[in-house]
């Protein structure tokens, strides 16, 4: 459900295309659209082989229809996709229509051209703006691609028909920024949808983003007065007068879900709104197939072979789950890409390393190594050797919970060191730090192990609590993706906890001790 603030906005969520008014494509007969037995709007050649429809329900002519009419006018060349449905949870009182997506309009191969849209529908910044060294000036200033794209999105709309990319901006509006799961990002959630990230990052990462969206909401009339010539054809006020925060949050968050990062263009162009593009595309961690710019347009060869139906598979990028989800609502349960960060540094009023699990970049800022500290010196120059930083970020890899483990003791060793003739010893040898005692390794393991056990504590379910509700398959929409985000978190931590627990086991002796530490290492 969509928070007070914004449910009353929802029918006007995105805002219309561009600053400038492009020129109108050469007009092309839509002769070629063809619907088939169910109406799902196809965009072939006439010549094509269409299979049987796939078992997606399929979208009526009078909804997808004037958006597919808008391309082909526009100058689509025909492709081999189809303009499918797929229904919505019922999560708003049964008031959402079907969502859209593209799907193989007939049986396609690896390696096929699904189709290719030319750059005169193709959102950029050097379209919006006209002049790429004005975008790379505003974009390496305080506003992002995304900021600039929403805005120029806003101004658009308030144009209503008479904007060029009216077709394209309903469609956004219908989508809203929801993915394959049917679900917006949480930056659109309310306080009480939150609580279902309670104890991951990513609770904390939502706030962090929408503080950058407000300084970037607060930075807009810049562009206004930077690109004031390109505004004359607007006659609206200045961009914050015109829109509240929480209008622009919406759509900034729309144009997130759906923007293309192209490769090998210039800076300009590297972001781009692609019709046919997400979110009406699925995305995926092992696909292939990537949305590429080549001689004027930009084309989608597909990486696997489909029958007439079946859902349209693109490549998300190398993001973990918490980055999928803010971005785009969704979470792969099947993504080699996905991560949890663990920090590890020396706190300021500590002497010995602390850990945390990183959640604000803010903490960057407030830790340093502990001057303090008689070996302080002694102990950045071993870290800086070992290609370490005073606070270090480990990444927990999936599948890789072991090695994350390995990489991270060397470094924590030297929280224990305390006698300088030690000190020196690991001052003349080169590599790692080694063990010094069991006593003291004993003593890092048992750190890491209370410290997972304490972070695994912080959520308010546990990974079989989780398991089971997502099997009883009654979640709304919205817990359901939190449930799968905070389940595959679990399973990361639980695998750093069962490998900090085989290091203890191979200990030679197991009824040592811990050391104790004169500077015993804080966790936080």
């Amino acid at each position: 459900m969509a928070s007070p603030a914004l449910s009353g906005t929802h029918h006007r969520l995105l805002l219309p295309c561009f600053l400038r008014r492009l020129p109108r494509p050469r007009s092309r007969s839509c002769s070629r659209l063809r619907l088939d037995a169910c109406h799902a709007d196809t965009l072939l050649s006439s010549s094509g082989a269409q299979g049987p429809p796939g078992p997606a329900a399929c979208s009526s002519a009078s909804s997808a229809g004037g958006f597919s009419d808008w391309l082909l006018t526009n100058g689509l060349p025909p492709g081999k996709v189809a303009i499918l449905e797929r229904p919505v949870p019922c999560s708003r009182g049964g008031k959402d229509r079907p969502l859209h997506f593209v799907a193989a309009g007939q049986d396609l191969e690896a390696g096929d051209v699904a189709f290719e849209v030319p750059m005169s529908l193709v959102v950029t910044l050097e379209r919006v703006l006209g002049d790429e060294s004005v975008a790379e000036l505003l974009t390496t200033n305080k506003l992002s691609e995304l900021a600039c794209l929403a805005l120029y999105l806003m101004y658009e709309k308030k144009q209503g028909r008479d904007s060029l990319w009216y077709p394209y901006i309903k469609e956004l509006d219908r989508q809203r920024g929801r993915g394959q799961l049917a679900v917006e990002s949480p930056l659109l959630w309310t306080e009480s949808e939150l609580d279902y990230l309670n104890g991951s990052p990513m609770r904390d990462e939502v706030v962090v983003r929408d503080e950058g969206i407000r300084r970037e909401y607060n930075e807009l009339d810049t562009l206004w007065f930077m690109a004031g010539s390109l505004f004359k054809q607007y006659p609206f006020d200045v961009p914050t007068e015109a829109f509240p925060f929480e209008i622009f949050k919406q759509a900034f968050v729309a144009v997130q879900s759906c923007v293309v990062h192209l490769q090998k263009v210039s800076l300009a162009r590297r972001f781009a709104l692609v019709p046919l593009g997400p979110p009406l595309l699925t995305y995926k961690s092992n696909c292939k197939a990537m949305l590429t710019a080549v001689d004027g347009s930009v084309r989608l060869l597909v990486d696997r072979p489909y029958k007439a139906g079946e859902p349209i598979i693109v490549w998300c990028g190398p993001q973990p789950n918490s980055r999928l989800l803010l971005n785009y609502g969704f979470v792969d349960e099947d993504n080699p890409y996905d991560r949890i960060a663990i920090e590890v540094g020396f706190l300021k009023l500590f002497y010995s390393p602390y850990l945390v699990v990183v959640t604000k970049p803010k903490l960057l800022s407030q830790a340093s190594l502990n001057t303090e500290d008689p070996q302080y010196q002694e102990k950045r120059m071993v870290a800086q050797r070992n290609g370490k930083l005073a606070i270090q970020k480990f990444q927990v890899c999936v599948g890789k919970e072991k090695e994350t483990i390995s990489e991270m003791l060397p470094y924590l060793r030297l929280g224990y060191i305390s006698d300088p003739d030690e000190m020196q010893c690991i001052l003349s040898s080169e590599g790692d730090t080694c063990p010094v005692s069991p006593c003291s390794e004993r003593a890092v393991l048992d750190q890491l192990v209370v410290y997972l056990k304490s972070r695994l504590a912080g959520y308010p379910t546990t990974l079989d609590e989780d398991e089971s509700m997502l099997a009883d398959g009654s979640l709304e929409p919205k817990k359901e993706v939190a449930t799968r985000l905070v389940r595959l978190e679990k399973k990361m931590l639980h695998g750093c906890l069962q490998a900090a627990n085989e290091f203890i086991s191979g200990l030679p002796d197991h009824t040592v001790s811990p050391c104790p530490a004169l500077y015993a290492p804080e966790l936080k």
